[in-house]
């Protein structure tokens, strides 16, 4: 990160020092100061909600298989991509047209192209996860080792760098010219491209073939795992076992609808057909919204970590009756 930061420092001759989040400045002050305590809220339950996953997972040893596994790994990943967007979000509606620096702009893009390159292949493992466990279940322990999964799990945060690394040091290495206006609450690459003073057309060639490879291209991954899933379920002969196989992947296939769903929205949409606001109302579905929901989904709709929960909450209060 270091080395990208020298990188973009030496080969930029802007004259922009820093840049001014628009975020939501064009809102009246008191809707905003209700936008700011709904944010908050919601950030601090993202914040407990999959921090709470990740000790439930990790101290409760019924809950030491893959899925369980990979779960705890997304929880991580929220949690950072919260810690990217949230803060400074919530600063701009507390300061109208809050700035950022070059650099503090250029490490948020990192961040956030990272965590969000990162959650597109562990959602796509975690659907291999489960194609494996009821395609395959004979197989599932020796195909989902330990080892497959440490595997897996590193290949899915590794998978965030180069196109981290990429995107941002070629945004960042274009002059800027003088409008230092991004017209979001956050620094996204298209608010911040607009800003700049030369031909970006190859740039954009480049992001959209980054973005088939990381968001598309994933999601095909899913549905591919999923209609085979889907395939195995109908054929089974006992609706009792429908019913279990079909409930072990539900939650995951809710939260893949929820980040997908708004991601391809996003970026996929024709420019022209896309208004800055409901950009805003769409990137706050993935960068905000999805994060809170996902260990609410896993909670709620697992009966294993209700389960485990209520074990870990025992162990703590002590040999008395819940």
């Amino acid at each position: 990160m270091l080395f990208l930061l020298l990188l973009i420092m030496w080969g930029n001759w802007t004259i922009v020092s820093e840049f001014i989040l628009v975020s939501f400045s064009a809102l009246p002050s008191d809707l905003q100061a209700l936008l700011f305590l709904l944010f908050l809220t919601i950030y601090l339950v993202t914040l407990m909600g999959n921090v709470l996953i990740i000790l439930v997972t990790t101290a409760d040893s019924a809950l030491r298989s893959p899925m369980y596994f990979f779960l705890r790994n997304l929880s991580f990943l929220e949690i950072g991509f919260n810690l990217v967007i949230v803060p400074k979000m919530l600063g701009t509606l507390i300061i109208q047209e809050t700035t950022i620096s070059f650099l503090g702009c250029a490490t948020q893009m990192y961040f956030f192209f990272f965590f969000g390159a990162a959650e597109c292949c562990l959602l796509a493992t975690m659907a291999y996860d489960r194609f494996v466990a009821i395609c395959n279940p004979l197989r599932y322990p020796v195909i989902m080792s330990r080892r497959s999964c440490a595997q897996l799990a590193a290949a899915s945060w590794f998978s965030g760098f180069p196109v981290a690394t990429v995107q941002t040091t070629w945004i960042f290495s274009f002059p800027f010219c003088g409008p230092n206006r991004v017209n979001h609450f956050f620094c996204d690459s298209p608010p911040v491209i607009a800003l700049v003073c030369a031909d970006t057309s190859l740039f954009e060639l480049e992001a959209l073939t980054a973005t088939v490879l990381f968001i598309l291209f994933p999601f095909l991954l899913i549905l591919g795992s999923y209609i085979r899933i889907l395939s195995t379920i109908f054929r089974m002969p006992s609706a009792e076992g429908k019913h279990k196989a079909f409930s072990t992947c539900s939650s995951h296939l809710l939260v893949v609808s929820l980040f997908y769903s708004t991601a391809i929205l996003t970026y996929f949409r024709p420019r022209s057909s896309t208004s800055p606001e409901s950009k805003k109302l769409l990137s706050l579905s993935y960068t905000v919204v999805t994060p809170m929901l996902n260990p609410i989904i896993y909670s709620l709709r697992n009966n294993e970590v209700k389960a485990a929960l209520r074990r870990v909450i025992h162990r703590t209060r002590g040999p008395q009756k819940l």
